[in-house]
């Protein structure tokens, strides 16, 4: 059996950790980062049931004394890549996962720097002294183990599993704690009476497979028995692209859905420009104010990158959304991805025919209109910031209750 050998370091209450840095007198007092919604709580908000995601109003109603902070993006980038660095120094195997957590496989590196343990622990000394924050490490054979590892290890803890004692340590741990296992699938697992990893894992394959599906079903029963094959990617290249945007309770509504939508493809097509890239694959998820969510896809015959493409193409996903679903009156979250990502370097320009989808081909003369304006608007945006320029439909309409630099710092990297 290999040895434990893969950590996955976790900074504590990131956002919250860093605003209490930077100002002395929000230590050891529940803070939260934002105002109308709450983008990060402290653990002393937590201790009251604060989320992140959570309404501003209602943050209040479980914690009064609840004190609301500015966030200080650019703070965030720069504290968070020092951390995230220090793991460099004892490895070159480090998977950087966002902007908070990273895996790393120390396995060639204990001659130099000592066991797995010994290494976390200097790491874990090294972010506090240097950076000054508090940051949770798990050590363990496999990367979903070292995560879960780190999540126990919380706040500011080290866990280490041994590969000997591994299904003993998932046994009586919950569920939720399955990367992957989001309310939803939780809620479909307690109802069938599980709530444990260990009782997952001596749940009979085809009843789990009916309750969440074929593919999530096998993927989670390998999982609760720690089978993850899965090794350390330095340099992993982007199969998707996405955005996504809480929206608390809100009506299921054009009025709602179409400005988040258009301001989420502005997102995404900034990002995928940015890089050269287009993708075929748009995908919509819609989550009811239950928190059950349905997804849409569509796979266009050319890659796309434009806004206003990806825009319609996600709202016409949506309305499909809602005309299956009547019943369904209020939505709590909105997200699109694009995936079947191509380097794209050029446009190859098409012949205008007439055809109902021209407009959403980037090549005839319609779609290359679309393709110049968004080409402009990032040049401008390159030069004076995000905020300089944008379409009317975002800028007048789109909620702006999180702002775009903590989105962009949440959001995954291309």
């Amino acid at each position: 059996m290999a040895d434990a050998t893969i950590l996955h370091a976790d900074l504590d209450a990131f956002y919250a950790s860093v605003e209490q840095l930077l100002d002395p007198a929000l230590r050891g007092r529940p803070i939260a980062v934002g105002g109308g919604v709450v983008l990060a709580a402290s653990y002393e908000a937590k201790a009251f049931g604060v989320r992140g995601g959570m309404p501003g109003r209602k943050a209040r109603e479980l914690c009064p004394q609840l004190q609301f902070v500015g966030g200080h993006f650019k703070e965030y980038q720069r504290l968070g890549d020092a951390a995230i660095a220090i793991l460099g120094d004892y490895t070159p195997l480090v998977e950087r996962i966002s902007i908070d957590e990273a895996f790393a496989d120390v396995a060639g590196t204990a001659h130099l720097f000592g066991p797995p343990a010994a290494i976390a622990q200097a790491i874990r000394r090294r972010v506090r002294e240097e950076v000054g924050l508090p940051i949770s490490i798990g050590v363990a054979r496999t990367k979903h183990l070292a995560k879960i590892g780190s999540q126990v290890a919380k706040p500011d803890g080290l866990v280490v599993i041994d590969p000997a004692l591994e299904t003993a340590f998932l046994q009586d741990l919950p569920v939720g704690l399955m990367w992957g296992v989001g309310p939803v699938t939780s809620a479909k697992l307690a109802e069938a009476g599980i709530r444990t990893i260990g009782q997952l894992a001596d749940m009979p394959g085809q009843s789990l497979e009916r309750l969440v599906g074929q593919a999530a079903g096998q993927k989670l029963a390998a999982l609760a028995w720690n089978r993850d094959p899965r090794v350390i990617e330095t340099h992993r290249r982007a199969r998707s692209a996405g955005a996504q945007s809480a929206l608390g309770r809100k009506p299921f509504e054009e009025r709602v859905f179409g400005p988040t939508l258009r301001l989420l493809a502005d997102r995404i097509g900034s990002r995928l420009r940015d890089k050269s890239l287009s993708g075929r694959t748009v995908t919509v998820r819609v989550r009811f104010a239950d928190l059950r969510a349905v997804t849409r896809a569509v796979t266009l015959p050319v890659p796309v990158a434009a806004t206003a493409i990806l825009a319609e193409v996600a709202e016409d996903l949506t309305r499909s959304v809602r005309r299956d679903f009547p019943q369904e009156r209020f939505i709590s979250l909105l997200a699109i991805s694009v995936s079947h990502l191509a380097v794209v370097d050029g446009m190859q320009l098409e012949f205008g025919l007439g055809l109902a989808d021209e407009i959403r081909r980037p090549g005839t003369r319609r779609g290359a209109a679309r393709w110049q304006a968004d080409l402009a608007m990032d040049a401008v945006r390159g030069r004076f910031g995000w905020e300089a320029i944008g379409y009317g439909s975002v800028v007048l309409e789109a909620p702006r209750a999180v702002p775009n630099a903590f989105r962009e710092l949440a959001e995954k990297e291309l």
